[in-house]
């Protein structure tokens, strides 16, 4: 059975395809788009407003994922694919350090010495999700 999250993905993606221009859907497999249709779950309604940028869509990282992957498969130039490409890359890479300074074994046994510190991080980063959909958006406003 095809998991739960997948499943919600599907029915969001489909929603969402929904709302691209016809030539564009065409561009789609038929495979493809019946493989979502098999395997989305027939019980979760999800509304795609279009009166709300994409961007700031509820949409779940799952459904991210596969729309980025219909993107890239079906609508981005090479150019696109390896801007696309080198942020999958560095998302990647940043998570991995993430990993290793949470599970640094020196840092575990190190004492904490900083916890009671106040911390103040003024950075503001757009996360993965939102720079492709913010790439998708123009593509598909064109």
């Amino acid at each position: 059975m095809m998991d739960k999250k997948y499943a919600r993905a599907y029915t969001e993606v489909l929603e969402i395809l929904k709302h691209i221009p016809k030539e564009e859907y065409d561009m789609i497999p038929k495979t493809e788009i019946q493989f979502y249709e098999n395997n989305c779950d027939k019980n979760y309604k999800y509304e795609f407003d279009e009166n709300i940028d994409i961007k700031d869509q509820q949409i779940s990282k799952e459904a991210n994922a596969v729309i980025v992957s219909i993107y890239m498969n079906y609508f981005a130039n090479e150019k696109q694919k390896g801007i696309i490409n080198e942020i999958l890359n560095q998302n990647s890479i940043k998570a991995e350090q993430e990993k290793l300074n949470k599970y640094n074994p020196d840092a575990i046994f190190k004492e904490e010495t900083s916890q009671n510190l106040p911390v103040e991080i003024n950075e503001e980063k757009e996360n993965f999700f939102k720079r492709i959909f913010n790439k998708l958006k123009s593509i598909f406003a064109k």
